[in-house]
């Protein structure tokens, strides 16, 4: 990194998440699931809030969602984001339950022709040598 560089924000990484850091390192989207009811868990926690389970494990989803809500932001509120700009923060609804939502990023399109529900698929983005992050895309 050159010293004009600034290092991108960073997730804080913990045992209650590694596994989702670690698949998007792999390319793929890993989302916690209570094995008693097979209810998915996002953001990851030790406990189901439908059954009160703590038997819990990573599952590959199928990355297909749909938008649910967004935004475009036209300010810089941290400078790794100057040359970014304008760029989509949203929440999408991934289609292996309703209300299992994910904050992210949506890429590759007109951030100004977005629609709620529109179909959208993860792509992943390798931030540092030691993060991916998952995006979304149209389909």
């Amino acid at each position: 990194m050159s010293e004009n560089q600034v290092p991108p924000p960073l997730p804080v990484i913990d045992p209650t998440t590694q596994f989702f850091w670690d698949g998007a390192a792999r390319g793929e989207l890993l989302i916690l699931r209570c094995t008693s009811c097979g209810t998915f868990l996002h953001p990851p926690r030790p406990v189901c809030g439908a059954c009160l389970s703590t038997e819990l494990a990573p599952e590959r989803v199928s990355g297909r969602a749909t938008l649910y809500t967004w935004t475009v932001a036209e300010q810089v509120f941290h400078p790794w984001f100057a040359d970014k700009i304008p760029y989509v923060y949203a929440t999408v609804e991934l289609e292996e339950q309703a209300g299992l939502r994910l904050i992210t990023n949506v890429v590759d399109t007109d951030p100004y022709a977005l629609a709620a529900g529109m179909a959208l698929e993860v792509t992943f983005q390798e931030l540092t040598a030691e993060i991916t992050i998952p995006l979304f895309r149209p389909v």
